[in-house]
């Protein structure tokens, strides 16, 4: 029975190294210190979604429409797998169209001032 390569430690967390590698149609055997693929420490469920983002070619909207699950729901687990690999997800950019709703809705009175610059710093954050 082959398992699924563990990033990390179990017991305390660290990253893992692998001392031994074997070919199963030769039996041949390599033994040294190899680095771990940096993708082992995702959860099955980050896996599953990287997989079918890849398949979709990035359509988040594809994404969202196969897993059935909303757009900021895809952004924030895609996110979450961009710190999980030890990077930092990029701000998102306000739109000229996000600027110009809210635009609108401070010059009819829908929102005040405070709660405009309120709302274009959410929408960039």
């Amino acid at each position: 029975m082959v398992h699924k390569q563990p990033g990390q430690c179990p017991v305390c967390g660290g990253d893992m190294i692998i001392k031994e590698l074997e070919c199963p149609t030769c039996q041949v055997t390599v033994r040294g210190s190899f680095e771990t693929c940096p993708f082992c420490i995702l959860t099955g469920e980050q896996l599953e979604l990287i997989k079918i983002f890849l398949k979709s070619r990035g359509n988040i909207k594809e994404v969202e429409r196969e897993l059935g699950i909303s757009y900021p729901t895809v952004r924030g687990r895609l996110d979450d797998i961009v710190r999980t690999l030890g990077f930092t997800p990029p701000k998102p950019e306000v739109t000229r169209g996000m600027k110009d709703e809210l635009l609108a809705k401070l010059e009819s009175g829908e929102i005040d001032a405070d709660e405009f610059v309120r709302k274009l710093d959410e929408a960039a954050a």
